[in-house]
């Protein structure tokens, strides 16, 4: 692990500490020491219908879809949403007492920290070249996983409602799937994009302002989370989350690109490291959206990020040993 990832590694922990503290000596709120959800619920509905609509907004108008690397995001998305099904299939099979818990689950299993963590470690291992690849990832990663996990979810809970025929099922499921705070600022984005109009300088410097809140918003209400829920009953799912995600995950990536798509080299790296990174702050977002699994989500977010210290390097360690980094 390289000195400049380690850094950002205890800077995000300083971040949640720092809303774990705030939560606990009640400076939002007099009864968040008593365990009183009300700030983390605030938070994390400002952070799902303001600030995070407006960062997949503004990005996907700036996306160029005539330079994406197909063949790279095809690598690494086929094995990601097989992975992001079959974990969906298995929870559902389990079944879990609340509608939206085995998509909530499935988004921590399968959702990364591509920005905070992903960018700096990808530009401090792999250089430009290697930062622009990983860059592509991220600009599709909420697309492809976040729109998949949402329709999901959305189904889900329209079957739950009972007393439906299956095409009023199928109605409400794209109903709600379309209007979702995180898919309608995509799918508007994706629409503007496709005009080939820019965004008028007010209009991109707001949304620019509200976006560049996500991360530390979201860190903060990650250590609000913690201090409002607690860890008690979801530690070992929050472990069982942080192994799928920082083993499981790159392990089949790293497979289905090298067999299936032939990657090697830098390529080949950027992908498993991508696929490797600790649970992303979305688990949390989607956790508190439906208010499932809170303290489940936070602790995984958590957990994953203090392991992908020994993760980061156990993976690199095996690119190079195989012959696979250099290739």
């Amino acid at each position: 692990m390289t000195e400049a990832v380690a850094i950002r590694l205890a800077a995000i922990l300083a971040t949640v500490a720092l809303g774990w503290i705030a939560a606990r000596a009640g400076w939002l709120g007099r009864g968040a020491a008593g365990r009183d959800t009300t700030a983390a619920d605030l938070l994390g509905k400002a952070a799902f219908h303001l600030f995070v609509p407006a960062l997949l907004f503004r990005t996907m108008v700036r996306l160029d879809l005539s330079t994406m690397p197909w063949r790279l995001l095809a690598a690494y998305f086929v094995p990601a949403v097989a992975f992001t099904l079959l974990v969906y299939a298995w929870q559902r099979r389990r079944r879990p007492a609340r509608a939206a818990e085995a998509a909530t689950r499935s988004v921590a299993i399968v959702y990364g920290n591509g920005v905070q963590l992903g960018i700096p470690m990808a530009a401090a291992l792999f250089g430009e070249a290697g930062l622009a690849l990983h860059v592509a990832l991220v600009s599709m990663h909420g697309l492809v996983l976040l729109t998949l996990l949402t329709v999901l979810v959305e189904s889900d809970l329209a079957r739950a409602s009972g007393g439906r025929t299956h095409w009023q099922t199928l109605r409400s499921t794209v109903r709600s799937t379309v209007l979702h705070p995180v898919m309608l600022p995509v799918l508007l984005g994706l629409a503007y994009q496709l005009t080939g109009l820019g965004l008028h300088p007010v209009l991109d410097q707001t949304l620019q302002g509200l976006g560049s809140a996500v991360v530390p918003l979201c860190l903060v209400l990650i250590g609000v989370s913690l201090a409002a829920y607690g860890v008690q009953g979801s530690l070992w799912g929050a472990v069982q989350v942080a192994l799928l995600k920082l083993l499981a995950l790159p392990a089949l990536v790293l497979l289905v690109a090298h067999q299936g798509f032939g990657l090697q080299g830098m390529p080949l790296a950027v992908l498993v490291m991508m696929a490797g990174l600790p649970v992303g702050s979305n688990a949390l977002i989607f956790a508190q959206r439906y208010q499932v699994l809170q303290a489940e989500s936070a602790s995984a977010i958590v957990i994953s990020t203090v392991a992908f210290a020994a993760t980061s390097t156990l993976w690199l360690a095996v690119l190079g040993a195989s012959g696979l980094l250099s290739g």
